[in-house]
């Protein structure tokens, strides 16, 4: 009896933190979303999918999407899902698809799963986008599904254009989003369109980047590189040196393996400007 009323209180205990594991709402996982805005949830008759991201919309060009499952019934986040998503446009006469990552669970996160989804183009009030998440929880399987207002974006951050190979692009500005007077790490996507449905990663392209200022004689700035593939995160980088404040036009040129430029052309004097660009102002 000594040594059972001895282990009472160790099993206990045992017993107290291991309840104390459960994932279930509360303080310590709501904060894996504390800097995080949550701009929608999708909903179906099981699960309720919240939508978070940095900023307080779905804009038109690049979104780092942040998501989280609750569990109706329980009210617990759902921590071993399978995730993925179809965003659509629904247009007047044709319907199609934007670039997309794939969903994963987020490092050093319980409850959370990310990706990225590039609209190259904004809602208006004839046109939007739906949003399907298509999800599976211990070998079941759920869909839910919405619409979503994307909304224009006041700079240029993607393009979409056809190069002189006859291939339709869509490059999309991933970083910097709070730009600075530095040489800041400069990120792009860029990708293809294989049909309606489909916008694979383009790889081992190369991306020309000159930054000018046109309202101060379109001067440019130094260490500038240009942006070259990450065959790991299957992006573009490169570093953008701004040196001051202000409007930034980023004047590109798409160049294929073979070194021949698809798209934009060089800024001289009597070239000020690139026709493939982004936009910056801070």
């Amino acid at each position: 009896m000594k040594t059972i009323y001895y282990l009472f209180p160790v099993l206990l205990i045992f017993l107290i933190s291991s309840c104390s594991d459960d994932n279930s709402p509360g303080e310590d996982l709501d904060k894996e979303v504390e800097d995080l805005i949550r701009i929608k949830t999708i909903s179906n008759d099981t699960h309720s999918i919240e939508i978070f991201s940095a900023k307080a919309n779905f804009f038109q060009g690049y979104n780092n999407l942040t998501l989280r499952i609750t569990d109706k019934a329980t009210d617990a986040y759902v921590t071993n899902a399978s995730i993925s998503w179809m965003p659509v446009m629904n247009m007047t006469d044709k319907t199609h698809s934007c670039p997309k990552s794939e969903v994963s669970k987020v490092f050093g996160k319980k409850t959370l799963y990310s990706g990225y989804v590039v609209f190259q183009m904004p809602g208006n009030p004839n046109e939007g986008w739906d949003l399907t998440l298509n999800y599976t929880i211990d070998g079941t399987s759920y869909t839910a599904k919405d619409g979503i207002q994307v909304l224009m974006s006041d700079k240029r951050v993607v393009s979409v254009f056809t190069g002189t190979d006859e291939v339709r692009y869509i490059l999309a500005l991933m970083e910097p989003s709070i730009p600075e007077v530095k040489v800041n790490d400069i990120t792009a996507g860029l990708f293809k369109m294989q049909d309606m449905m489909n916008f694979p990663v383009v790889e081992n392209f190369k991306i020309g980047l000159d930054p000018r200022m046109p309202s101060m004689g379109n001067h440019s700035s130094p260490a500038n590189e240009d942006l070259s593939y990450n065959s790991v995160d299957k992006i573009y980088e490169g570093k953008l040196s701004l040196t001051m404040t202000g409007y930034w036009m980023l004047n590109l040129q798409l160049i294929n393996e073979a070194g021949e430029v698809l798209k934009g052309e060089e800024v001289t004097e009597e070239n000020e400007s690139s026709s493939l660009y982004f936009e910056i102002e801070f």
